[in-house]
């Protein structure tokens, strides 16, 4: 679960320009510039950390020339209680108050998808399906975002368009057919990408697996049918779970026999968990 510390930086310093713009004015017009403080990071409820480094390196960003200095013995991935601290950052008080905000909502938006990405996991607890996420994120914070899943215990599907395949139904419609498209694809694409199709019914399931698909993506099935499409395929294809899915189905989900299950709402939908930043 490495943290992506290239595109981090461009969210930090993008969301900092958004904020900060020519200058933090209240701040600078009543904080002297020699002010020193020590800040208490503390979670106000139960949550799953993730984005701490990005927290950290906001106020680094800010001033690396007098960086504050942080210390914390929680790491992301780690379950935190409400009322704990999670870290204490002793520094420059302009730097802190100009870089609070900023930093609070990154940290407070991925450890709500690592808490909502672990409760949702948890479900499928024993069993051989996997629980993923789809491009249905923030635009500019895929890549924060996706972290957050992995961190949570849930497992990417493909990053963008550039690096796998997957055949939907307007794509279909634009191509001809199942048959075609998988045909176009396979062609086309490196040997290193897996090819999926969407597919809505149990025939069209059967096309995909004639055409020589990697996997499909069974939207919208009821569970029965989903059970069914496991029988038809075989074990011969990747086989995921998608639409409309919730935390009550994921079980009875997995027990159809499908491999993957992926959720829109593990990005789009996350509350953010609530978080502050105290000077003490």
């Amino acid at each position: 679960m490495e943290y992506p510390r290239f595109e981090g930086d461009r969210v930090i310093n993008a969301a900092l320009a958004e904020d900060v713009g020519l200058g933090d004015i209240t701040t600078l017009s009543t904080v002297p510039g020699e002010e020193r403080s020590a800040a208490h990071l503390v979670a106000k409820e139960e949550l799953l950390l993730a984005g701490l480094p990005a927290f950290f390196r906001v106020f680094a960003l800010l001033d690396p020339d007098d960086p504050v200095v942080w210390e914390s013995t929680f790491k992301d991935g780690d379950r935190v209680q409400a009322g704990e601290t999670i870290a204490v950052g002793k520094g420059s008080s302009r730097t802190l108050l100009t870089g609070e905000r900023t930093a609070l909502n990154i940290l407070q938006r991925l450890s709500g998808i690592a808490t909502m990405t672990a409760d949702w996991a948890s479900e499928l607890a024993g069993t051989k399906t996997r629980l993923i996420d789809t491009r249905k994120t923030t635009p500019g914070l895929r890549a924060l975002e996706k972290y957050a899943v992995r961190v949570g215990g849930g497992a990417n599907h493909r990053i963008g368009l550039f690096d796998g395949v997957l055949i939907k139904e307007n794509h279909i419609r634009a191509a001809g057919s199942i048959a075609k498209a998988v045909a176009s694809a396979k062609k086309r694409a490196p040997h290193t990408l897996k090819v999926e199709v969407e597919v809505t019914n149990l025939e069209e399931l059967k096309s995909a697996i004639e055409a020589g698909a990697d996997a499909v993506l069974l939207d919208n099935m009821d569970n029965a049918t989903l059970a069914e499409a496991a029988l038809v395929s075989n074990g011969r294809l990747i086989l995921e779970a998608s639409g409309n899915m919730s935390k009550e189905r994921l079980a009875s989900v997995a027990q159809t026999g499908v491999d993957l299950i992926s959720a829109g709402a593990l990005t789009h939908s996350a509350p953010s968990v609530d978080l502050s930043l105290l000077f003490k």
